[in-house]
């Protein structure tokens, strides 16, 4: 192999003329004398690196074939662990813990492809299976190759041949590959860039061209497995021991009858068991058993161990196979656990973590494992072991909670320790003891309230919890909330009736009873009185001026008389653009405050807050503002969310021209083109807000001393969107509704043939541009452009025109036929 990938460097260190070494021997180290696969080779080849080539020698299609088609046991320990990696989805998040994410991210390309189709021939679980079989069979690795569209979408997914896969290392860089030979089909070689392959092995410990397999460990076992069942199934064709054997004189007995008797020793199962007659001499007699043999029993020995040492190295337990005889439901879902465990998860994190590449930093990608039953078992009993617990009353109800991943209560109730066999409540502070009706009296012989943690008072009587609680509830009741009240409104306190306090109903009633009927305070006067002087305000000049304005406009829509588009094309367009960003905007601020919080970001800044007296990670830099904003990552997000709106509402506009003016659904590629720019367009309007943004942390972190905390720089962020974002949001929306909406049109009408004519219509209000006004009422033949101040638009909203002309424009276009024009 080295002498066919560095022919150059052999000829570098032999000299010319001078005969070259015989190449070292190969080595071949086969698990049995001519056993069905080769389980290591070790051929003396060497890279660069000065590593063994140990995947070299892996013959992969011998492997499957013979190592994995014709073991039960292999077959199905890569079934148990592949399977489980092609059912479950695909998740991509941050935050949370293991169990669940804080955010999870619902649009990207990687689970389009790894949960729906990852390429035209393989859908995302039947890609995921052979990806998970590939790395647990092949030494080589795993060679995926991506896809990615003009705009450097990620579009498809394919796995490569291992063995058809060629790696090229770098001996002139530092890079550990140069690049990939793909050897297809057709005998074709393709050169594949690194950027372009998804290379995934289980790391070899030396050589890190290599990968490891649990085959290779499980090899020999594997061979004596299939080769004992070989031995074993041409041991019956081949043989035709009877059961037993009776020997007798056969004296007398012709040569026929012999004869006869040998054909009963003939071969074949169906002959097996038989009793059969044999010659022992004159007056001889004897009994041979033949039905057991040792060899059986060490078949039956050979062929257990062979399934264990198989099943261990793969880390599959005979139960997760579906064999859990002669085990206990908790020892079957122990092997359950400790297969999901030991085995799947950390085979899952080794797939899932070739993806991260594709991913930006703050966010991950895994398989979604909440689902999975196995993984319930230690959670199942630790809740099990805290209801024994909250039952004997050493734990109390938000500590079980706690336990369990829910959400404590925090109430007295919940947070006092319930004492068996009376369930009597045992308060965890005095607040909690007064509200549960067991606070002593104010200067009796108890505890004082200022003293949580004094000695009790000596015992006397019964002491039972039930005796406590009664004892408690015949104390006289203290000071209420309804009195505290009473005072701050300047009013007399309720005065509660003496005696013995009944339950907290009573008191309730009691309460009620004896209150003074009082109404709404001053505050509910002033509003009440608020309320009845607000005057009825009439429209004003403005509202007046958006009336004439509506009345004036001209709204014509799949008429006789030509085609043109309606207010309500611009203003749904418009609403669904505002709602699209907004959220996007909102996220935005989101993952950008999170980042300047992120221990990366402030690392070896001036913001980094040391965890101890040797923390030396700190430094006097400012935040990398362009960092923290990536406006090249969100304006390529913005383009993706608002494109699939605007496709959408392309393609509705230009099939309603062309069945008003064509009478034809056909939409030409044109008009989604239109749409794909215009998201373009909404793409840059955000990297504009965003290097303002940037400019907006540079300038405070430049300006402001060592008193600037990184909670002042969030609060910078916030403020900074509460008033840029809706302005923004407005513009980008009312822009792109235009360009969307009258791109498509115009498309369509272009492609509808000659004799098409367009007439632009403004909105006739005080809003509109001089430049416009002068346009309004000409027409000109589709294809045609408009001219104006130097300038030529196509449609109103052209985003290839002078920002000027198209800023904030509400103009449409009117298209009619020569015809109707005439």
């Amino acid at each position: 192999m080295a002498r066919q990938l560095f022919p150059a460097l052999r000829g570098l260190l032999v000299p010319r003329g001078a005969a070259e070494p015989p190449p070292p021997p190969t080595e071949t180290k086969d698990l049995l004398a001519g056993g069905v696969y080769t389980s290591v080779t070790l051929a003396g080849v060497t890279n660069v690196w000065g590593t063994p080539g140990n995947a070299d020698g892996w013959d992969l299609e011998r492997v499957i074939v013979e190592g994995y088609e014709r073991s039960i046991w292999t077959f199905k320990s890569v079934e148990a662990i592949s399977k489980h990696a092609s059912t479950l989805p695909v998740q991509i998040g941050r935050g949370g813990d293991e169990r669940e994410f804080a955010e999870v991210l619902e649009d990207h390309p990687l689970l389009r492809l790894l949960n729906k189709q990852a390429n035209p021939l393989e859908t995302g679980d039947v890609f995921k299976k052979r990806l998970s079989a590939q790395l647990l069979l092949s030494k080589k690795g795993v060679f995926i190759e991506k896809t990615y569209s003009r705009g450097g979408v990620l579009t498809r997914l394919d796995l490569l041949p291992p063995d058809r896969v060629r790696i090229i290392p770098d001996d002139e860089n530092a890079s550990y590959v140069k690049h990939f030979e793909f050897t297809d089909y057709a005998g074709h070689i393709r050169e594949l860039k690194p950027k372009y392959v998804i290379w995934l092995r289980d790391p070899h410990p030396t050589d890190p061209f290599c990968g490891v397999t649990p085959l290779e460990a499980a090899g020999l076992s594997v061979d004596l497995d299939v080769k004992a069942r070989t031995y074993n199934i041409s041991f019956i064709d081949n043989d035709g021991r009877p059961g037993g054997i009776v020997g007798i004189d056969l004296d007398g007995i012709d040569a026929n009858e012999v004869d006869r008797i040998q054909k009963r020793l003939a071969p074949g199962a169906h002959n097996a068991g038989q009793l059969t007659l044999v010659g022992t001499g004159p007056g001889g007699v004897t009994y041979v058993d033949t039905s057991a043999r040792p060899r059986e029993m060490a078949y039956e020995t050979l062929s257990s161990t062979a399934k264990n040492e198989i099943l261990s190295a793969f880390g599959v337990y005979e139960s997760v196979i579906g064999n859990a005889s002669e085990r206990t439901f908790n020892n079957a879902d122990r092997e359950e656990w400790n297969f999901w465990s030991h085995t799947e998860l950390p085979h899952l994190n080794l797939i899932a973590s070739a993806f991260d590449p594709d991913l930006s930093d703050d966010w991950v990608i895994r398989f979604d494992t909440s689902r999975v039953q196995a993984l319930e078992f230690p959670r199942r009993q630790a809740r099990e072991e805290a209801r024994k617990e909250f039952e004997a009353g050493l734990i109390t109800i938000d500590e079980y909670r706690k336990i369990a991943n829910r959400k404590p209560f925090n109430t007295p109730q919940s947070r006092a320790l319930w004492i068996s066999p009376q369930k009597a409540p045992v308060p965890a502070n005095d607040q909690d003891a007064a509200a549960l009706g067991l606070a002593p009296e104010p200067g009796a012989g108890g505890v004082p309230a200022t003293d949580p943690n004094a000695a009790l008072p000596a015992a006397e009587g019964d002491q039972s919890a039930a005796a406590a609680v009664a004892q408690a509830r015949e104390l006289e009741a203290g000071p209420t909330a309804a009195a505290d009240v009473a005072l701050a409104r300047g009013e007399a306190p309720l005065e509660l009736p003496t005696g013995t306090a009944g339950s907290a109903a009573d008191e309730v009633a009691a309460a009620r009873a004896q209150s003074m009927e009082t109404g709404p305070g001053a505050a509910a006067d002033d509003v009440a009185a608020a309320r009845a002087t607000v005057a009825q305000t009439e429209d004003g000049p403005a509202a007046e001026d958006v009336a004439a304005a509506r009345a004036q406009l001209e709204t014509k829509a799949l008429t006789a008389e030509g085609f043109e588009v309606t207010d309500a094309d611009f203003d749904a367009l418009a609403l669904a653009i505002q709602a699209a960003l907004t959220a996007l905007l909102a996220r935005q601020q989101g993952v950008i405050v999170a980042r300047l919080r992120a221990p990366k970001t402030r690392k070896h800044t001036r913001f980094w807050e040391p965890e101890n007296e040797h923390d030396t990670r700190g430094g006097d830099a400012n935040i990398d503002e362009d960092r923290v904003v990536s406006a090249a990552r969100w304006a390529e997000e913005t383009t993706n969310t608002l494109a699939p709106i605007l496709q959408q509402a392309a393609t509705a506009t230009a099939r309603k021209l062309g069945q008003a003016v064509a009478g034809t659904d056909v939409v030409p590629p044109a008009a989604v083109a239109a749409a794909l720019v215009t998201a373009m367009y909404a793409g840059e309007a955000v990297t504009t807000l965003l290097g303002d943004l940037a400019e907006e942390l540079r300038s405070l972190q430049t300006t402001t001393g060592a008193e600037l905390t990184i909670e002042d720089l969030e609060r910078a962020v916030v403020r900074f969107y509460e008033a840029a974002a809706p302005a923004l949001v407005a513009r980008v929306a009312e822009t792109c509704a235009v360009s969307t909406v009258n791109g498509a049109a115009d498309a369509a009408a272009e492609s509808a043939g000659p004799g098409v004519v367009r007439t632009w219509i403004t909105r006739q209000d005080d809003r509109v541009r001089p430049a416009h006004k002068a346009l309004h009422g000409k027409t000109l033949p589709v294809g045609t452009p408009y001219e104006i101040d130097g300038a030529q638009l196509r449609y109103p909203g052209d985003p290839f025109a002078p920002l000027a002309l198209t800023i904030n424009c509400r103009c449409r276009l009117h298209y009619a036929t020569d015809e109707e024009v005439r």
